[in-house]
């Protein structure tokens, strides 16, 4: 199965909570033979931006407490999702919901290794690159061929 278009983003500051630090996050995501490819470029003053030290790959509860990217994940017209999280430090963490805010185990047939999003990070002045290959087809056989709706 071929790798399908790329689709672009772009993200931006709420109005509400302004930042001298990034002035946006841009990025694509594309579909892969069992899962997604997905970039997220940030810009800005990174001497402001919390950037963790690159660490082991491993799966990390609270990696909000400093710069994560995120992405939501649901076949279309099904209330279940999962959340992905991806740390510049290399680590990150998936979780199952029923439904909006609903958390749910995740199956525990599958090794949580086996989710391993494979995240790699690049760095220059005023940019921070992510790029994660998440493996879809290990979370759910719903996924394969599905509509799918995200949240970045």
């Amino acid at each position: 199965m071929p790798t399908r278009p790329m689709q672009s983003f772009t993200l931006t500051p709420h109005p509400a909570t302004p930042s001298d630090a990034v002035r946006g996050i841009d990025g694509h995501v594309s579909r892969t033979p069992g899962g997604l490819q997905v970039r997220y470029v940030l810009t800005g003053n990174l001497n402001q931006v919390r950037v963790p030290k690159p660490s082991a790959p491993r799966f990390v509860d609270d990696l909000w407490r400093h710069t994560c990217f995120e992405m939501f994940v649901a076949d279309k017209g099904q209330p279940g999702y999962h959340e992905f999280n991806f740390s510049p430090s290399g680590e990150w963490a998936v979780y199952a919901f029923a439904r909006r805010r609903e958390r749910a185990p995740l199956d525990v047939a599958i090794p949580v290794e086996a989710l391993n999003p494979h995240v790699t990070v690049g760095r220059g002045r005023e940019k921070l690159e992510l790029d994660a290959v998440l493996p879809l087809d290990r979370l759910s056989p719903r996924y394969a061929g599905a509509r799918l709706m995200l949240g970045l």
